[in-house]
């Protein structure tokens, strides 16, 4: 299914770039200033942008520019309920692409739904047609001098009987780790960092993290402390992996308020 004209140009608008300014939240970027460097993000809702009717949930997307410098801009473009596959079959990928710049990065995490084997728009299997698409995003990228980032699928909060926390996402990121290393993609291994920082954290502390309320007990999506924690890892990665330079990052080590992560109401 591709988008209609009105569709990607509300995808469009609805991932203006955000900018760090200061010491405070994220605000949208001045349209009147020449933009510098921009992390687009292609994901699903585990990244992406919530509004206020489904607040406290947050994605990860919302609180990465915390740890970015001032210059560097979030275009997050991830999508509920999106795979690899259906998020390039609504035409966002090419949203996307027709707003990069040469010098931006891409940044792709996919596989919560790319697992969904009963929903044909949004399956894929792990070791060829998964590959297949993610393909897509690094040529994509790469053909407009973009650098793509492959980014393992965060983990959900899950644990075994004996407290031990449980992989949920089976062949997909093994499957990704081998196409970051085929075609030279930077891979930020996200899985195995989320799982050892559940592990650490425990049964108990973790509900803090996802967004468990009154009324819902959600292990898969995040609450503010859950999207800076997973976001600080994105941009310890994106350091690590020497896609950005220590002069990119910052506050990696200090406390981020919650009260910096904001719901904007629904376009």
């Amino acid at each position: 299914m591709s988008l209609s004209r009105r569709q990607v140009a509300g995808a469009a608008l609805a991932a203006v770039p955000l900018a760090v300014g200061g010491t405070g939240p994220a605000v949208a970027a001045s349209q009147g200033r020449a933009r510098g460097r921009t992390v687009f993000i292609a994901g699903d809702s585990t990244a992406a942008q919530k509004y206020a009717d489904a607040a406290p949930e947050t994605g990860w997307g919302m609180a990465l520019p915390f740890f970015l410098r001032e210059g560097i801009a979030v275009a997050n473009h991830a999508v509920n309920g999106r795979s690899s596959k259906s998020f390039i079959d609504e035409g966002r990928l090419d949203v996307i692409l027709a707003a990069v710049r040469p010098g931006d990065l891409l940044l792709v995490q996919f596989g919560h739904n790319d697992s969904k084997i009963a929903d044909p728009t949004r399956y894929t299997e792990p070791w060829t047609t998964y590959q297949d698409y993610l393909r897509q995003y690094v040529d994509g990228a790469r053909a407009r001098g973009v650098r793509p980032v492959l980014a393992t699928s965060v983990e959900r909060r899950k644990f075994d009987a004996d407290g031990n926390a449980v992989a949920t996402h089976g062949d997909y990121p093994a499957a990704m780790r081998a196409l970051a290393s085929e075609e030279g993609v930077a891979l930020l291994d996200i899985q195995a960092l989320s799982i050892a920082l559940w592990q650490e954290l425990g049964v108990e502390e973790t509900k803090k993290y996802f967004n468990w309320t009154d009324v819902e007990q959600d292990n898969t999506h995040f609450n503010p402390p859950g999207a800076i924690a997973v976001a600080r890892l994105v941009a310890g990665e994106l350091l690590r992996r020497r896609v950005l330079l220590p002069r990119d990052v910052r506050r990696l080590g200090e406390v981020i308020p919650e009260s910096w992560i904001t719901w904007p109401a629904a376009a």
